[in-house]
């Protein structure tokens, strides 16, 4: 496969500005950027879809630039239902460090800020040199606009799409950047950035954008119970990084490892008929997950997630240092204890029991474990001796219910 022939068979092209595009992709090295908003100090698992596009660009040749917004971000992305609340320059300015740090430790890539070339913009030369090029019918055709006509849009949010179009064309100008890519959300502000360069130059620049990544229930990629899964190993382990990949819907799992894995087609045929033919081996899951791991923060955590996947399944918990108890058992119910209390009362207040009754039940029929050893002493107290690294104790109950008790 040609390289637009393997952006089509990974699913990674939504749409393009012009069939030109194709040949230029196969055939000729582009500077190219893709932007996004500073709205947190971390990037997520739902911005893997642009990095892993972006790497695979730029094994074939061609010159990524991230855009990391430090002026778009204090306008604000116009959403189809609200207006986003207004973020102050001080978050913004620092969310924008946190980023460039990351993106360049991560993947490699050369980072701007937007903050740089139009913070001396004035509102004369904004209007003048930028607005005149943008009719009001053309601003209102777009999807996100038209979408918030009914409930209202500030011009603040209308403005957005000139903003990000102001952006391409700099790039083009100072960084030769003939392309720019995005979410099939971003259409419109895409390719009002190419219109800008043709009108203004009177040149072709181009745009193409990507699916946007949903789980299986249609919700974007990247929560997990309300959680986001960072790409900061410090907010988010490599362990819970690998299990949420390797948790992966069996609907899902093969589109995953196309989109976010370098693994070829004939790996991937292979692994998709393994998910059909062997299913209970979660052989495309493993693949999955361990690519995602060792591709971000490299084998030595992808090592350490693997090491503590097996040390849960052996539950041999005293192995693991408090960090990694803590982080396996992120997200887990849990009480806090300054004095002994009986098991039967940790059950009913970590809610793997829901009375004192059912609590001793569960005892007598030894579907109790305390640190991974069952447990059917009724009598049986709770003590600084069951803390394992002298701060926390694993209770479960059956196979699949755990809580956490930590010392205080």
């Amino acid at each position: 496969m040609n390289l637009f022939e393997e952006l089509k068979y990974r699913g990674m092209v939504a749409d393009k500005t012009s069939d030109d595009l194709v040949g230029k992709l196969n055939n000729e090295k582009l500077t190219f950027y893709i932007g996004t908003d500073p709205t947190a100090n971390s990037l997520h698992v739902g911005h893997l879809m642009f990095l892993i596009l972006a790497k695979r660009l730029e094994k074939h040749g061609h010159n990524p630039i991230i855009l990391v917004g430090g002026a778009t971000g204090l306008i604000g992305d116009p959403r189809p239902s609200s207006e986003r609340p207004i973020v102050s320059k001080e978050v913004i300015e620092s969310n924008f460090n946190a980023l460039k740090s990351q993106i360049e430790e991560l993947f490699g890539f050369k980072v701007v800020n937007n903050y740089d070339w139009c913070k001396d913009i004035n509102f004369i030369d904004y209007l003048r040199d930028y607005g005149k090029y943008f009719p009001v019918p053309y601003m209102l055709a777009k999807d996100v606009v038209k979408s918030r006509l009914e409930i209202g849009i500030t011009y603040t949010e209308f403005s957005y799409m000139i903003m990000q179009a102001l952006d391409f064309l700099h790039l083009y100008e100072n960084e030769n950047c003939t392309l720019q890519i995005g979410g099939q959300d971003q259409w419109g502000n895409v390719t009002s950035g190419v219109e800008l360069i043709r009108k203004k130059i009177g040149v072709q620049a181009f745009g193409m954008t990507y699916p946007l990544m949903t789980n299986s229930d249609g919700s974007k990629i990247g929560k997990s119970e309300g959680a986001t899964i960072w790409l900061d190993k410090n907010k988010t382990s490599s362990y819970e990084l690998y299990q949420f990949f390797f948790n992966a819907s069996d609907e899902k799992v093969i589109d995953y490892l196309k989109k976010f894995t370098f693994l070829t087609k004939t790996e991937i045929d292979e692994l998709e008929t393994s998910l059909r033919e062997e299913p209970h081996l979660r052989k495309p899951h493993k693949a999955l997950a361990e690519n995602v791991v060792r591709d971000i923060h490299g084998q030595k955590e992808l090592d350490k997630a693997l090491n503590i996947t097996d040390v849960l399944f052996e539950e041999k918990y005293e192995t693991l240092t408090l960090e990694e108890l803590l982080a396996a058992f992120k997200g887990v119910d849990s009480i806090v204890l300054d004095e002994s209390k009986s098991l039967v009362d940790c059950l009913v207040l970590s809610k793997l029991a829901s009375s004192n009754r059912e609590a001793r039940e569960f005892i007598k029929n030894g579907s109790v474990k305390v640190n991974g050893e069952k447990e059917i002493d009724l009598d049986k107290k709770i003590t600084t001796d069951e803390m394992l690294k002298g701060r926390v104790c694993v209770l479960k109950r059956g196979k699949k219910k755990y809580a956490l008790i930590k010392w205080q």
